[in-house]
């Protein structure tokens, strides 16, 4: 699934995951956790800003920027999620059905 595109120029993240668009100078906070949960969680496709040319200045550097921390996100994926895991260990075993 691609979760950033770029397109005539201009740069997009996906909304849901029914692959509804929006421009990236429209990313809030709730945006980036969409974008963060669809990258944990599966394997998905970034346009890089290198093989494309974004136009707009704003969106360059927002889409750089999103780009690049999932980019590094990407390769500490696995121990991202371990950590996650046990940090709320506990909390899942308390609150899961027996």
């Amino acid at each position: 699934m691609k979760i950033l595109k770029i397109e005539n120029e201009q740069g997009y993240f996906v909304t849901t995951n029914d692959g509804g668009w929006q421009s990236i100078d429209k990313i809030d906070k709730n945006g980036l956790l969409v974008l963060l949960d669809l990258f944990l969680a599966d394997e998905v496709e970034i346009d890089s800003p290198d093989d494309h040319t974004i136009s707009n200045q704003a969106h360059q550097i927002i889409y750089r920027g999103i780009f690049e921390k999932l980019s590094q996100l990407s390769s500490e994926k696995s121990r991202f999620k371990d950590e996650s895991e046990r940090l709320y260990l506990e909390e899942m075993k308390r609150y899961s059905p027996q």
